[in-house]
C-alpha cells in the first residue's frame, strides 16, 4: 500500500534531531511521498535542505494568511515567483488563503491571496489553499478570479467545511484534502463531506505537527499518521483501504505532477540534525 501525505511541516522545531526515526516510521506506514507546505518564503531554504535529504519530498512556496502583515505587493510576490522558478521540486504555490477565525485583516488577506493566485496561474502550478471561517468569501473571490484571470487548479487543504461548502469548491474544480480532523468524534459534518467528494478529487494529509488523528490525538502529529486518516475515510466511504490509498495517491500525483522515487537515499548524521 502506498500513501502520499499532501501537507506536512517537518521543518518545525519539534522534529529537529529526530528526522531519521521520523522517516523510518513514515516508510513503515507506506508513505512514499510528502508535499511540504510553506508558510513564509524565508522557510524556503530550510525546506529545500529537507528535500535534499529526502528525495520523496516535494514542496511549495507561499505566504500563509496569518502572516500577510509581511506582504508587500512587489517584493513578496516577486520573491515567491522567483523561488518557485528556482527549483523543479516546487510543485505548488502556498499555503495561502483566508483565515477569518484568527485574524480580522480581511482585505489584506484577500489582496495577498489574489496575488498568489496570479502567480500560480502564471506558472501553471496548483495552489494550496487554507480556508478557515471564510468559505463564502473564498468562493466569491475564486469566482471573481476565474472571471477576471481564468481558472487555477489546486486543493482545499485540511478541509473542514460542510457538504454545501464542499460542493462549492468541487464545482470550481478543486481537490479536497482531509486531515486528522475527520477522525474526531465531533466531526460528523466533516465526515459527511468526506463521503461526497468524487474519488478523483480526494486527497489525504496530516498537516503535521498539528491535528494528530485518533488514536494519536493529543500527540505530535507526523507523516506516518496519515494512514489513520486513510483508514477513517475508507470506512466512511465503505471501500477497501487499498482502494482509497490507490485513489488518493494517483490524485496527488496528478495534481502536483509528482514522480515517485526510491526512498533509500543515505542520510549523514549531520544532515539528519537539520
Amino acid at each position: 500500500m502506498q500513501l502520499i501525505d499532501t501537507h506536512v511541516h517537518i521543518n518545525f522545531d519539534v522534529f529537529q534531531g529526530s528526522l531519521i526515526p521520523l522517516r523510518k516510521r513514515w516508510q513503515e506506514a507506506g508513505v512514499v511521498h510528502l508535499v511540504h507546505s510553506c508558510v513564509k518564503p524565508d522557510e524556503f531554504q530550510g525546506i529545500q535542505s529537507l528535500a535534499d535529504m529526502f528525495p520523496e519530498l516535494s514542496f511549495a512556496v507561499g505566504l500563509h494568511p496569518l502572516d500577510v502583515d509581511e506582504w508587500t505587493e512587489v517584493h513578496t510576490a516577486e520573491t515567491i515567483k522567483n523561488l518557485a522558478l528556482s527549483d523543479q521540486r516546487v510543485v505548488a504555490i502556498g499555503e495561502t488563503g483566508l483565515d477569518f477565525y484568527k485574524a480580522n485583516n480581511h482585505e489584506q488577506q484577500k489582496r495577498a491571496f489574489y496575488s498568489q493566485l496570479e502567480i500560480a496561474r502564471e506558472l501553471d502550478k496548483p495552489v494550496i489553499i487554507h480556508c478557515r471561517e471564510a468559505a463564502s468569501t473564498m468562493k466569491e473571490l475564486l469566482e471573481a478570479f476565474w472571471q477576471e484571470r481564468g481558472r487555477v487548479k489546486g486543493v482545499m487543504h485540511c478541509w473542514g467545511g460542510n457538504k454545501e461548502e464542499t460542493k462549492w469548491f468541487l464545482d470550481l474544480g478543486f481537490y479536497i484534502s482531509f486531515s486528522g480532523i475527520v477522525t474526531f468524534k465531533n466531526a460528523q459534518q466533516l465526515q459527511e463531506s468526506a463521503k461526497i467528494v468524487p474519488s478523483d478529487r480526494l486527497l489525504i494529509e496530516t498537516d503535521c505537527p498539528f491535528l494528530a488523528p485518533v488514536p494519536k490525538r493529543g500527540k505530535t502529529n507526523e507523516p506516518s499518521y496519515v494512514k489513520y486518516v486513510a483508514e477513517k475515510i475508507a470506512e466512511l466511504r465503505q471501500i477497501p483501504l487499498l482502494t482509497l490509498a490507490e485513489q488518493t495517491t494517483a490524485n496527488a500525483c496528478c495534481l502536483f505532477n509528482l514522480q515517485l522515487v526510491s526512498q533509500t537515499s543515505p542520510l549523514s548524521s549531520e544532515k539528519a540534525k537539520v
